[in-house]
């Protein structure tokens, strides 16, 4: 039927006209959306097919519009998304009591899903099912557009079955941007470009899995290393040595926790003595 049937959306000069026809088409009643399908089911009409497809046109640009935060084209999204909905019209089944829209709305979705995991950064970075939840529901659980902090992204890991980790990756490249890969035109942009940092091609294999199983660990041995602290000691760490901008000062926590700022020092020092030597472990 994809091929018997043609829908092309016009360039984005035209995007405008393209979504006013569309949402001026007449939707079907329940009767005409039966009478339609049992034709195209029974006889293969592909006139009813046509129209059946028409009157949900509109269903998939409000869907796509639901996308362009990717940065992808939302002509590009609405195309993919009537691909989705002509393979949902072929399938759709009248005799099961259930409107084609409800029906359609996977179909659109499935579509335009996989559209943009294979070109958002022409990067491929969600391979199994738990990854793809993550990455098209990781924006909407974040509360606000800060970084998340370790309590919510175990939670958001917790809620969608993947690992806290991926939580923080999946984050981290959405919240990137584009970069030239050799960089600019002139001397900084080549010096700091990310080509500048690839491994050495002429180094031992051996030493760059040894180096890279390296910073696995201490990434892990950091993770664990705080995690094994109470609350109070990991929120001093964490605060006079890992926030981001100005850390706290003994003084501010001091005042904080109602204690002498010598006694925030102890803590900290403990805690560190503590943790370096779950880091050492893991090495």
């Amino acid at each position: 039927m994809s091929q018997a049937l043609s829908f092309p959306v016009p360039a984005a000069g035209s995007l405008d006209q393209y979504i006013q026809s569309v949402n001026r088409m007449p939707m079907l009643s329940e009767q005409q959306e039966v009478e339609l399908a049992t034709r195209l089911r029974e006889q293969g009409d592909v006139e009813a097919a046509r129209q059946l497809v028409l009157s949900h046109l509109r269903v998939v640009v409000a869907i796509a519009r639901g996308y362009l935060g990717y940065g992808l084209p939302h002509a590009d999204l609405i195309q993919e998304g009537n691909v989705g909905l002509m393979k949902a019209v072929k399938r759709f089944d009248p005799t099961r009591g259930v409107r084609l829209v409800s029906f359609a709305m996977h179909w659109i979705k499935a579509e335009i899903h996989e559209y943009v995991l294979k070109n958002w950064r022409l990067v491929k970075i969600a391979t199994t099912k738990a990854q793809r939840k993550l990455f098209f529901n990781l924006r909407g659980m974040k509360q606000d557009t800060g970084t998340l902090n370790p309590a919510e992204v175990d939670s958001i890991a917790a809620q969608l079955g993947v690992k806290p980790e991926e939580v923080v990756e999946m984050e981290t490249r959405l919240g990137g941007r584009d970069i030239p890969l050799e960089g600019g035109s002139d001397d900084d942009d080549e010096r700091f470009a990310p080509i500048a940092y690839l491994p050495d091609p002429h180094a031992e294999p051996s030493e760059v899995l040894a180096q890279a199983e390296l910073a696995h660990l201490q990434d892990s041995g950091l993770r664990n290393a705080l995690a094994s602290l109470d609350d109070r000691s990991r929120a001093i760490v964490q605060r006079r040595w890992l926030a981001e901008g100005d850390s706290a000062t003994l003084h501010e926590l001091a005042a904080e926790y109602g204690v002498s700022a010598e006694r925030i020092r102890q803590i900290e020092a403990k805690a560190m003595q503590k943790m370096r030597g779950m880091l050492a472990a893991a090495v």
